[in-house]
């Protein structure tokens, strides 16, 4: 599962907003799925984080994706995201 969170001008702000939203999230799906992705984004620059619902962790990635100097990258993690499967025996699908 994911989510993005856009914001104006305050990425930190965003990602505080983001980790809510992700918590919130990952109280009300099953629990199928070891991890719920998120990012935040102030329209040229994107940041990434994590639960890790078995630890009940989130983790905020430092990295910040730019666009369109880090495109390709930003890219590739958005597509791993969306195509890692549900784990064997799981209806749910990574959105």
């Amino acid at each position: 599962m994911s989510i993005i969170e856009a914001k104006n001008a305050d990425l930190q702000r965003g990602f505080i907003q983001l980790a809510a939203e992700l918590i919130a999230l990952d109280q009300s799906v099953e629990p199928t799925l070891p991890y719920v992705y998120g990012a935040v984004s102030i329209g040229d620059v994107w940041q990434f984080g994590v639960v890790d619902r078995a630890a009940k962790r989130i983790a905020q990635d430092l990295q910040l994706y730019r666009v369109p100097a880090d495109l390709d990258e930003l890219l590739q993690i958005m597509i791993a995201i969306l195509t890692t499967p549900a784990p064997a025996g799981s209806n749910e699908h990574v959105s």
